[in-house]
């Protein structure tokens, strides 16, 4: 009969201060709330309790419950008597879809064309570098406001494609410099003298060796793409109600922020821990994924 081995409270320790190092509490905060809110962006059209355009105009300015209101209106109503948590909901939805959906498509898009830059040289790569210095040097503020002035109609899709047009061309950059500097590894030029194409060249082995690079940009650009789409719609410039965004919340109520400043601040909130969120867990996957910095 085999002995228990005796509990060793060193041993425990070191576990529990390995644990702590490579899963920080604020990290493990961060991590929680990030998907908390994209659990509500799934499923906020189940969650809200009342219709977008539902009004209850006898509570209007009714406030939240923890300034004293009632559970009918749990974050309180606006001025014509919409729940804000309905709002919330559908606000949180949009905000992290388009937020979500500019970046990943935007990091494609620019990888393939650094990707192209990097391969063909030559004029594309020149044209690959002018487009990038012209996105670079113009105010994306101006090119925005260019860009909704001709569309007839500023919905979610809208604000995924100037998402899309936000920020590509620093993955653009990134991925031709990163794949100009594989070319001379031995694995690419091994991968080349075998006769691979270049299809499976980019794809099975340079974008697989330079993912993690990519990833941590796309978690660092994320909050900014957060914070331009709320800034152009806290600008009355973006998504048209009854649909709605977390800008779209602070901008209607900027007007009121001495009657009901919950309808303000509480976008204002979310929008806060949501990139902050995003801001923490971005430096620690660099941290965990750049070799240079261990």
């Amino acid at each position: 009969m085999s002995m228990a081995k005796p509990f060793d409270d060193r041993t425990a320790l070191g576990r529990a201060g390995r644990l702590w190092r490579r899963w920080p509490p604020l990290v493990v905060a961060a991590a929680g709330v990030l998907t908390l809110l994209v659990f509500v962006a799934l499923t906020a059209q189940w969650l809200r309790p009342y219709a977008l355009d539902e009004q209850d105009l006898l509570n209007r300015y009714a406030p939240p419950v923890f300034m004293g209101g009632d559970w009918a209106h749990p974050l309180g109503t606006d001025g014509i008597g919409q729940d804000v948590l309905s709002l919330m909901l559908r606000a949180i939805q949009v905000s992290l879809s388009i937020a979500f959906l500019g970046t990943l498509i935007g990091a494609v898009g620019g990888t393939i064309l650094g990707f192209a830059a990097a391969h063909f040289r030559g004029w594309v790569d020149g044209l690959v570098g002018v487009l990038v210095d012209f996105q670079a040097s113009l105010p994306f503020i101006v090119l925005a406001l260019a860009l909704l002035a001709v569309m007839p109609d500023a919905d979610m899709g809208t604000f995924v494609i100037l998402m899309c047009i936000y920020g590509w061309e620093r993955y653009a950059r990134l991925a031709r410099g990163l794949a100009l500097a594989a070319q001379e590894q031995g694995y690419v030029v091994a991968q080349s003298a075998l006769g691979s194409s270049p299809w499976r060249l980019y794809l099975r082995h340079i974008l697989l060796n330079i993912a993690a690079v990519l990833v941590v940009n796309m978690s660092l650009n994320f909050p900014a793409t957060i914070l331009t789409e709320t800034s152009l719609n806290f600008l009355g410039i973006g998504i048209e109600p009854p649909d709605t965004s977390l800008g779209v919340l602070m901008g209607q109520g900027r007007s009121h922020l001495y009657k009901a400043p919950w309808i303000a601040l509480l976008p204002g909130a979310v929008i806060f821990v949501a990139t902050f969120s995003m801001s923490i867990l971005g430096d620690w996957l660099r941290d965990r994924l750049d070799a240079t910095t261990r």
